[in-house]
Parts: C-alpha cells; sequence; structure tokens
C-alpha cells in the first residue's frame, strides 16, 4: 500500500473588506404593480411593507448587474481583478444553464485567472457563499474571494400573479472576503427541510406557460403562507444558534441584516429573538422589495451609507428561502 504525507496549509481568518451593490434605474410603485394584478396599493403596503422595488431594465443583465457590483466591492477593498482567486456567484434568476454567471462576470471583470463558480441555493444563496468564501481564505485555499448575490426576479416571477408579484425584485450585490488577523466572518449555521419543498418552487406545472407559446419559460410560484410560518418558526432559532456559535450576545450586536423577504415576517423575528432596541434592523425591502440573493448585501449598504452602523460594527446576517433552506453567520461590517 503506497502512503503520502500532504501538505495542507495554515489556517487564518477571514472577513469582508469591501462592499458593492447595483441598484436598478427603473422604480416601480405599487400603483404601477396594481396596474397588472387584481389588488391596491393599501394592501400591498400592509402585507408586505413593500411601497417601492427596482426593475431591470434590458440592458441591465445579470453579468451587467453582478460585475457592476463586484467592481464596486474591489475598489471598496482596494484590490484589483488579478488579486481575486475565487469568484461565486449566488442566483436563483440566471437564465442561462451554462456557462455559469460567475465564470462570465470574472471575464467581464478581468479576474481571467479566478475559479468561478455558481451556488443555487435562492434566498439564501449569499450566506451559503458567504461561508464558502470565508472557509476558503481561513483555509488557505485562496487569498481573496469576490462574492456576488445577482438577480432579475423579473425574468421568473408571472407579472400577474397576485400572490408573489408585488414582492419581488432586481439587484445586485458584492463583497470581497480577505484574510484578517482577527475573526471577521463567525461559524455558519446552515440547515434545510424538503419537507417544504413545493412551498417555493421553479417548474413547467404553469398554466400559462403550457398554453401560451410565448412564453418560453416556467415561473416560480410560492406558498407564502407556508413559507412564512417555516421561516418564523426556523429562521430564529437558527438565529440564536449563529450568535452562540460567534460567542456574541443580542445587546453586542450592531445590526440584523435578515434576508429581506417581507417587513411583517422581519418584525415577528426581532420581537422573538428580543432584540434590544440599540441594534439596527434592515429594512431594506421597503424600497427595494425581495431581492432573493441579493437581498442581504443591497441590506448592509443601506446600513452603512445612511451612517447607522459602522465598519468594524458585528452583524447578524441570515438568509432563508426555496428549498426550504437557510444559512447565517456573525460578521464584522466592511
Amino acid at each position: 500500500m503506497r502512503t503520502a504525507r500532504l501538505l495542507t496549509t495554515e489556517r487564518r481568518h477571514s472577513r469582508i473588506l469591501g462592499l458593492g451593490i447595483y441598484r436598478p434605474r427603473r422604480v416601480v410603485t405599487n400603483a404601477e404593480i396594481c396596474e397588472r394584478i387584481d389588488s391596491t396599493e393599501e394592501w400591498i403596503e400592509t402585507r408586505s411593507g413593500i411601497v417601492t422595488r427596482h426593475f431591470a431594465s434590458p440592458d441591465e443583465t445579470l453579468p451587467v448587474m453582478a460585475a457592476a457590483a463586484g467592481s464596486k466591492a474591489l475598489a471598496h477593498a482596494g484590490l484589483e481583478p488579478g488579486q481575486i482567486d475565487c469568484v461565486i456567484v449566488a442566483s436563483m434568476s440566471n437564465l442561462v444553464q451554462t456557462p455559469a454567471l460567475a465564470v462570465v462576470v470574472a471575464h467581464v471583470l478581468g479576474a481571467r485567472h479566478a475559479a468561478a463558480f455558481d451556488l443555487a441555493s435562492a434566498c439564501a444563496g449569499f450566506c451559503q457563499a458567504l461561508a464558502v468564501a470565508g472557509d476558503l481564505v481561513s483555509s488557505g485555499g485562496a487569498g481573496h474571494v469576490l462574492v456576488i448575490g445577482a438577480e432579475r426576479m423579473t425574468d421568473i416571477v408571472e407579472p400577474t400573479d397576485r400572490g408573489i408579484a408585488f414582492l419581488f425584485a432586481d439587484g445586485a450585490g458584492a463583497v470581497v472576503v480577505g484574510p484578517s488577523a482577527e475573526p471577521g466572518i463567525g461559524p455558519a449555521v446552515r440547515g434545510a427541510d424538503g419537507t417544504y419543498a413545493k412551498a417555493l418552487r421553479m417548474d413547467s406545472d404553469w398554466g400559462s406557460v403550457r398554453d401560451d407559446p410565448s412564453l418560453p419559460r416556467p415561473y416560480m410560484r410560492m406558498d407564502g403562507r407556508s413559507v412564512f410560518r417555516w421561516a418564523v418558526g426556523q429562521i430564529v432559532p437558527a438565529a440564536r444558534r449563529a450568535m452562540a456559535a460567534a460567542g456574541v450576545r443580542p445587546e453586542e450586536l450592531a445590526a440584523f441584516v435578515p434576508h429581506q423577504a417581507n417587513l411583517r415576517m422581519t418584525e415577528v423575528m426581532v420581537d422573538r429573538l428580543g432584540l434590544p432596541d440599540s441594534v439596527q434592523v434592515a429594512t431594506d425591502v421597503t424600497v427595494r422589495g425581495n431581492t432573493s440573493a441579493a437581498s442581504i448585501p443591497l441590506a448592509m449598504e443601506r446600513l452603512l451609507s445612511e451612517g447607522t452602523v459602522h465598519s468594524g460594527e458585528p452583524a447578524l446576517l441570515i438568509g432563508f428561502g426555496a428549498g426550504l433552506n437557510y444559512a447565517g453567520q456573525v460578521v464584522l461590517m466592511p
């Protein structure tokens, strides 16, 4: 039997070094949404908290938005594209099966020697990808990793679906993860429950797709009530585990940045977690809608730009969505 001693790299810490976002130009109001669905502006705002959202124009493709956010994150981190060893893109709305969106984005940015792959975990995708990036850097497998959450949800949401057409929107957010002398990304907590696999799905079992050949793709469908019940029941314990894993008490947090699914859902989570008033809660969903894998970095940027949270302060991130699955961690803000 042949044996060999394999070389390993010394473990180190990782943290978020830079952040960048891209918001589509077009702002869509509830009044415009109501032109296509049987609803009212008041009903939408009361049910979801959403007042406006951003929809991408034809020229604002997924690669364009993802690369723009990635470029800003690199600039914020003070890095050149050639210094990136890996690009990870989290997205559930990419209509192109191959090549991976991350490969296209890496090429556009000029990160020609970087590894690149996509991660499909719906609204939990950003936190899942952030955990992978943190582990890559901590293990020595990569020096710097660019993580991007990018979505054109308007491509996969049927605009006349009264149940979800008002919820989802488009955008991109990115972070650069690199080495750190101190821990900057806490241990990730993860989970999945396939019992609810059909609660949020995209398949061909949709009447308009079958009946209208001009609609060549399936649209996403969601049982909002089931997702809401699952999320408030599962995500609160997961958030507590993420804080415990990082050794951080609720009163030590500067911010709570959950996936921006629904304002009502966020308010229930904050209440059940018992977060003190000193913790800034991200409510970006009210102006940008639910942007799936892009929602957490978009919300982080808003907190930082408004000055309510500062670089180096601890924030609890947690994403959750289709699967149903979740991932979260405590991080130091970039």
